[in-house]
């Protein structure tokens, strides 16, 4: 299995569903390597980033279950190169 470094950048407009991602976050602990989370006051939102190591797959499981919650909007990369 292929593993990949990866960048997911996750937009919390309604902070009612901030446990909702972080119990996702815990869920795939395994994969992330580092996480900053920023609140921005000013806009209403939180922001958070993740540097994730893992294959597509796993990557995908993660930003696909992020992207369900209502709130929420996410995007990744993800490297070219592999592991």
């Amino acid at each position: 299995m292929d593993k990949r470094i990866g960048i997911i950048g996750i937009v919390i407009k309604d902070l009612s569903c901030a446990e909702q991602v972080n119990a996702i976050l815990h869920e795939h602990a395994t994969l992330i390597v580092g996480r900053m989370g920023i609140p921005y006051r000013e806009r209403g939102v939180s922001v958070i980033t993740l540097i994730v190591d893992g294959s597509n797959d796993e990557i995908s499981a993660l930003t696909g279950k992020l992207g369900r919650v209502p709130g929420t909007t996410v995007k990744s990369m993800i490297t070219k190169t592999n592991k």
